[in-house]
Order: structure tokens, then sequence, then C-alpha cells
């Protein structure tokens, strides 16, 4: 029987651009605890020795098998073990994996800061439009540019949200 974890692992190495909130639906868990195996796995990559490349990912994916048993057949060099090497191996080698592309469209890196994407934030509360966007300003106020600008256009939209409350 797999853990809740394991199969969430498993669904974002098959579905590498699935949102949080789609692991979550698919893996019938929480956004937080797809948040939370998201920051475990992180936290255990950053102490690997073994750096794997994207194209090394796509080999693994295409071979059927998760990306950590294809990183415990990997040799420094980047090569595969034969299946000599493999047998005489006692501890597992451990796995780094590369940063992301920043990709301004999808995934804008002033929305993703704290390891939390914003808009599955507010899809996770269910915010609606105006509260959604007072946490879209907000949080990214320090990190775009304009701070002060960004915090009144939060309030503005704040403001909103209180008068229909009103009406």
């Amino acid at each position: 029987m797999k853990s809740r974890a394991q199969i969430v692992r498993e669904y974002i190495n098959a579905n590498p651009e699935a949102t949080t909130a789609e692991v979550a639906k698919k893996c019938k868990v929480t956004t937080q605890y797809v948040y939370q195996v998201k920051s475990d796995e992180k936290k255990r990559l950053a102490k690997k020795r073994v750096k794997i490349t994207a194209t090394q990912a796509e080999v693994a994916k295409r071979m059927g098998v998760p990306l950590s048993v294809y990183a415990n057949n990997l040799l420094p060099n980047g090569k595969l073990k034969t299946r000599m090497q493999a047998s005489f191996d006692r501890e597992p080698p451990t796995i780094t994996m590369e940063e992301p592309k920043a990709d301004p469209v999808n995934h804008p890196p002033h929305y993703k800061t704290g390891g939390i994407e914003t808009i599955d934030f507010i899809e996770a509360k269910e915010l609606g439009y105006h509260l959604g966007n007072v946490i879209k300003y907000v949080t990214r106020a320090k990190h775009k540019g304009n701070e002060l600008e960004d915090l009144k256009k939060a309030q503005w939209y704040l403001e909103r949200a209180i008068m229909k409350l009103h009406i």
C-alpha cells in the first residue's frame, strides 16, 4: 500500500506541469498537503549529490521508472550504471534537481515567493475576484517594483469587497 505522500510524489513526477490544486484533486488530498510534500521533497533533493538534467528526467519518465530509481543508477558523469556496477552499490546516491527556468506568463517568480504560488492559495481559500486581487497585490508588493502602488491597489479591491457586503 502506497502512502499518500508517495502517491502525490508519483503524480507530480508523471505530471510536472500540473498545478497544486490539480494534484490535490487527483490525489484526493488538500492543497496544503501537496505543498508539504513538495517542500519535504525539495529539502530532500537539496541534500543530494547526483545532478539530474531535464533530459535525464524525460528519459526516466519514458522508461516508466520513478526519477529516484533512475537517479540511483547514475554515475557522477551522468551515464547509467551497468547492472554489475549497480549490484555493488550499498548506499544509493541522492538527487538534486536543477531549478526550472522562470516563466513570467504562467508562473511569475513574484507570485511564488515563500514557496506557495499566489493563485493556488487564492483558489484553495475560494476567495473570489475582489479578495483574490487583495491577496495578489499584497503578496507581490515588495517583489514587483512599486510597493506603495500595489498596496493602494489592494486597498481599492478590499474597499470594493466591503462595499459589496453593505449593499
